[in-house]
Parts: C-alpha cells; structure tokens; sequence
C-alpha cells in the first residue's frame, strides 16, 4: 500500500516525538527529589517558677453594717451628722429631747433619797427595839415588827437604785451614740420627728477595712487557705488593690457547689462597697510549671500546636496552655520538660526535614 505525503510526515513527527522521551534522563518516583531540610531556630521547653491563682469574681462590701435606732422615745432636738460624715465610736450623732428624762433622773435620785433616809430611821428604830429586849422592856412582837421595818426600808433602797439607774441610762440613751468608727450611709430622721423606741436613726457602715465576698468552685476550694495573698481590681479603676483571705465558710454550699469565702482588704478612700471585683486568690507564689517561648505556640481553628525537633524532623503536638508572660506560655499538658520546640514554626507540617540554623547555635 501506498502512503501519501502528508500521512509520511506524520509517522515522522511521532517517531521524532518517541526518540526525545526515551533520550531524556527520568526517576522512577513521582515525587521527585527530597526536599532540602528547612533551617529552624529551637528552645527547650522548661520548668519555671510561677504564681498559681485562682481567678473568682466577687463583691466589696462594708466591713460592719448597723441601722442605729433610738433606745428611747421622744422628739429629736438635735441632729450632728449627715451623708458621708466620718464618724468614731461613741460620737454623739442625734439628740433626743432630754426635758423629761432629765426630770426623771431628779425625781429618782429624790426617791433615791428618801428611801436611804427611811432606811437609817429603821435601822434606828431596830437597834432600840434590841436594846429594849435584852432589858426585857420591849415585847418580841415589837422586836419583829422593827426587823421587819428595816428589812422593808432596805428592800425599797435597792428599787430605788434601780429606778435611779434606769433613770440615769434613759437619759444617756437620749443622746444616740455610734457604736463603732464608720461613715454615715443614710440618715433617716431630721429634727422635729418624733423618734419611737425601736426606729431608725441613720445607717452607719465601717468601710475600711472592706468585706470582699467571694465563691470559689468546689473543684478548687481544697487549695484555698486563710490568710492567702488576694489580688482584685474594680471597674472603671486600673489600679490593682490586695487583701489577705480572712474567713472560709466550713461547708461547701449545697443549692450551687461554690464555697462561699472572704477576704479583708484595706481601703485608701478610692474603694466603696457594692463594688463588682475580678479577683485572684494567690494559692502558691513560686510553683514549677513547664513553658515554651511565647512564639512557638501556633493556633489552627482553636486548637494550639507546637512543632518539636525530632531525629532531624518535625512532630506537630496538640497542647493546652495556661498562665502567660509577656514572653513566655505555660503548657499543661502534651510536653514534656527538655523537648525542643520549633520557634516560628508556621508552615512546618509533621515529617518535614529540618536542621538548626546554623546562626542559632
């Protein structure tokens, strides 16, 4: 058979095609040439001394709280405090009218007297009655009816007494006194009210030291101890406050698993009670803790890596961290003290062949 031109030209162009493909060195594996190790820059990870605390929120609240009442009833005469006032305890804060106790203070302090007065009269009368007995001139009757006497007399000295005491403290009760060194919260009568026994006065709170109430999860509550070193800070202030944990409750709250605790912390006049805290309980101030330079951390859709040098490749490892620094990240778990972790390992995937960058060593 015969072959026109054209189709000879294109056998010629296939064969021509067939010689280059054969002529041209190849490697059997599709992957080609490894390749070179990437040069990287490593830390190990060590053991640190850190501070462990407790992040809990809480509440600052007065120190002590008392609602101050009148003792006795009457009109208020004078009033010596208002909001804010500073006062110490035993400070004159309201008067009450003093007219009728005063007047009561003499007239028991009158029958006060007279009850003395008929008391040495029987007393006399007694000892003339015995006098009379051992001369057998007065009758025995007589005799107890003498005894009797001074017996009354000094039974009505001593509800005299009373009376006069009782007298004598409604009175002081009329001025009404603080009953510890605080602030003036609220003051609830002005002058002119009438003040029954059992009403309200003013509200006084003792503000420094403040009560800062706390709950700790009962997961963490075993750790937690008196007199532990406590950090908190309040809104809208950046500075940072301390107190010292003071009182634990004995007993771990049922209705919510938390254990209600308190912690005193000294006030410098900036601090009011009612105040939202974010707070820190210091439950160990130097405690060894694993961590790794702060970029050799590599987070992916959440989760954190970091890359370790292994026989000249890399191992990609899941960790969790914890405390940070400015240069440094706590690791929980997933490393173990002395591996050593790639620093700025984006990129770097598990296998890959690295070696140390020689300027790093």
């Amino acid at each position: 058979m015969k072959l026109g031109c054209h189709q000879l030209s294109l056998l010629g162009a296939v064969f021509a095609l067939l010689l280059v493909s054969c002529g041209k060195p190849g490697n059997a594996k599709s992957g080609g040439v490894d390749a070179a190790p990437r040069q990287v820059r490593v830390a190990r990870g060590d053991l640190r001394p850190m501070e462990r605390a407790l992040r809990v929120v809480g509440t600052l609240s007065a120190r002590d709280e008392a609602t101050v009442a009148a003792q006795v009833a009457g009109q208020i005469e004078k009033n010596y405090v208002d909001l804010g006032d500073q006062v110490t305890a035993g400070q004159e804060l309201v008067l009450i009218d003093t007219t009728s106790y005063d007047a009561l203070v003499r007239q028991s302090a009158a029958n006060l007297a007279r009850a003395h007065a008929s008391a040495a009269n029987a007393a006399q009368d007694l000892k003339r009655a015995q006098d009379l007995q051992r001369e057998k001139i007065a009758s025995a009757s007589n005799l107890d009816q003498a005894v009797a006497e001074a017996g009354r007399t000094q039974a009505d000295v001593k509800s005299a007494e009373a009376a006069d005491a009782i007298a004598r403290l409604n009175l002081e009760r009329s001025r009404v006194r603080a009953p510890f060194a605080g602030t003036i919260a609220q003051r609830l009568v002005t002058v002119g009210d009438y003040a029954a026994v059992g009403m309200p006065i003013v509200r006084l709170v003792k503000i420094d030291p403040l009560r800062l109430q706390l709950e700790v999860p009962e997961r963490e509550s075993i750790a937690v101890r008196p007199d532990q070193d406590v950090r908190l800070n309040v809104e809208g202030d950046t500075n940072t406050y301390t107190g010292r944990l003071a009182r634990i409750a004995p007993a771990i709250r049922q209705a919510d698993r938390m254990l209600p605790v308190e912690a005193d912390v000294p006030n410098p006049g900036t601090l009011r009670a009612g105040l939202f805290a974010h707070a820190q309980i210091i439950i160990n101030k130097s405690e060894a803790a694993l961590s790794v330079p702060a970029n050799a951390i590599v987070t992916f859709a959440g989760i954190e890596k970091v890359v370790v040098l292994q026989d000249g490749k890399a191992v990609e490892k899941t960790v969790t961290t914890g405390r940070r620094g400015a240069d440094w990240i706590e690791i929980t778990s997933g490393l173990s003290a002395g591996e050593a972790v790639v620093l700025d390992p984006a990129g770097i995937r598990t296998g890959q062949p690295l070696t140390l960058d020689a300027k790093a060593r």
